[in-house]
């Protein structure tokens, strides 16, 4: 096991993770949980955008979407993804890569639940990734999603969770003259033992 201290220090990476996110909350303007996450399609094309990393479990990572974009098919034809963290208030960033599956049980019904009631109204509205002819489509699709929901609409079956659970995590902290400190985790399989390299920066 590499010699680690400071940041790096501990032996579980989702802790490190989850220390680094609530450093961020305090000196990061906007979105300290947002997270570039990256899917490949049937023919092996990549694809990447922001999302919002919603919890850090003790195995896994959470996120939530519409199952009918373009990011939740690619994730279901594939069951792999990969994401970055990057902070740059704290010029420190993760990157993490490993197996997807669905969330959509009483925990996807708890954060929806949690979210605003625009927001939700929202969900049912956007088809996301489809076709819009105008904004105006949009704001009466809206209109419509009220109507029919109210101001108590239940999660709809086409939006919930995913959790990746990750086979890689990597650690990047700057360093002085770009001698930045790399320390990467490993693991075979969900609950083996984690493996710590460092590596050049």
């Amino acid at each position: 096991m590499p010699e680690r201290d400071g940041i790096f220090e501990g032996e579980d990476p989702f802790a490190i993770a989850r220390n680094w996110l609530a450093e961020a909350e305090k000196s990061e303007l906007n979105d300290p949980n947002a997270i570039a996450l990256s899917t490949v399609d049937a023919d092996g094309m990549p694809n990447a955008r922001m999302v919002l990393l919603k919890d850090i479990e003790d195995d896994a990572f959470v996120f939530y979407t519409n199952y009918g974009s373009i990011k939740a098919q690619e994730i279901e034809q594939v069951g792999k993804a990969a994401f970055v963290m990057h902070w740059k208030s704290l010029r420190r960033q993760i990157r993490v890569r490993g197996t997807v599956t669905r969330e959509d049980g009483a925990l996807a019904d708890e954060y929806f639940a949690s979210r605003s009631l625009k927001s939700k109204l929202g969900a049912w509205a956007s088809r996301q990734s489809q076709p819009l002819s105008s904004r105006a489509s949009l704001m009466a699709q809206v209109a419509r999603a009220t109507t029919q929901h109210g101001a108590y609409p239940k999660r709809p079956e086409f939006w919930g969770g995913y959790r990746l659970r990750p086979s890689e995590i990597e650690f990047w902290a700057d360093g002085a003259f770009r001698l930045h400190d790399r320390f990467r985790w490993t693991r075979e399989a969900d609950g083996s033992a984690w493996q710590v390299t460092r590596l050049n920066p």
